[in-house]
């Protein structure tokens, strides 16, 4: 398959409540028709959300943007353009990094976590150094992360984020 040149075709998440940063990598060719995160249906990211907030698992982007924003999250992406063939990271070439800084210096983040070593990849060779803030590593909620089952992500996610999310 050959690569497309893309720019990120959507804003991020956030409001001044948002208190942690949850960054993928760049969106799928599914999240890129939705115009949304996470658009394609074996991602387990919004079972992820849900269970940890034990909320139902939203339909709609309104429905998913209310999880998010009720639990104090924001969601951005790492690239902000790059080469890239059909929804592969492991195609992704010519990266150019999201510009994070308006999401810092709106809320008062208090950790920023990547789902999936794509996003922490590029996280730590373009963003790290600038904003001087290191990024966690969580495990992909892509269905291509099949070794992680729902429950033991939504564990890892719990204990990475939740201690963050306390007043």
């Amino acid at each position: 398959m050959e690569r497309t040149a893309l720019t990120h075709p959507f804003p991020p998440l956030y409001d001044a409540r948002s208190r942690v940063l949850i960054l993928g990598s760049f969106p799928s060719v599914a999240s890129r028709e939705a115009a949304f995160f996470y658009g394609h249906p074996q991602n387990r990211f919004w079972r992820v959300l849900s269970a940890l907030f034990d909320a139902e698992t939203p339909a709609g982007v309104d429905e998913k943007k209310a999880l998010v924003l009720q639990n104090r999250l924001a969601l951005w992406d790492t690239i902000a353009a790059c080469e890239i063939a059909g929804s592969s990271d492991a195609s992704i070439t010519g990266v150019r990094a999201n510009d994070l800084r308006p999401i810092l210096a709106a809320a008062d983040i208090r950790a920023i976590f990547c789902n999936g070593g794509t996003s922490f990849k590029w996280y730590n060779k373009l963003l790290r150094d600038a904003l001087g803030r290191e990024a966690g590593l969580l495990p992909s909620t892509s269905p291509a992360n099949a070794r992680w089952t729902p429950e033991r992500l939504t564990e890892a996610w719990g204990a990475a984020i939740l201690p963050y999310l306390k007043e």
